[in-house]
């Protein structure tokens, strides 16, 4: 799917794989953050999970609630995924006032990159690190 232009910079819009689910984010996304800690790689099938942080309020799926699953991967994790196609959609951490949203669904374009790579110390064998965006073996140290 060709990417949207984007004219107002807290709009955007995206969807899984097939379509059958589609969203808009009517509000801010954060900071993209590559995560490769085992259960990130394994949902994306990936030598990463790519997510930015949503706030609830400013999310809602406009076409195929029904068609997206939950999976309790951890004792305070949910994910969400079109239960058509497989995309994965949200990570979900339980008392947050928001979610992490997989950006590769995005259908229009943040116009940024990655801020943080994390869990590094779990990445795949056969995936070599850079120096951008910063590594962290585990979560970054606070911001100040």
């Amino acid at each position: 799917m060709p990417e949207e232009s984007n004219e107002h910079p807290d709009m955007h819009k995206g969807s899984c794989l097939c379509g059958a689910v589609e969203y808009e984010v009517t509000g801010p996304i954060g900071d993209i953050t590559l995560c490769h800690c085992t259960m990130c790689r394994k949902e994306h099938g990936a030598p990463f999970g790519a997510y930015a942080p949503v706030r609830w309020e400013n999310f809602q799926v406009v076409h195929g609630e029904n068609k997206l699953k939950r999976y309790r991967s951890s004792a305070d994790i949910t994910r969400t995924f079109c239960s058509e196609c497989g995309s994965t959609l949200q990570f979900i951490r339980d008392e947050r006032p928001g979610f992490g949203l997989a950006v590769a669904t995005l259908d229009t374009d943040l116009h940024r990159v990655p801020n943080a790579q994390i869990f590094t110390k779990y990445k795949s064998s056969w995936w070599p690190l850079h120096d951008n965006p910063p590594a962290h073996e585990e979560w970054p140290p606070p911001r100040s």
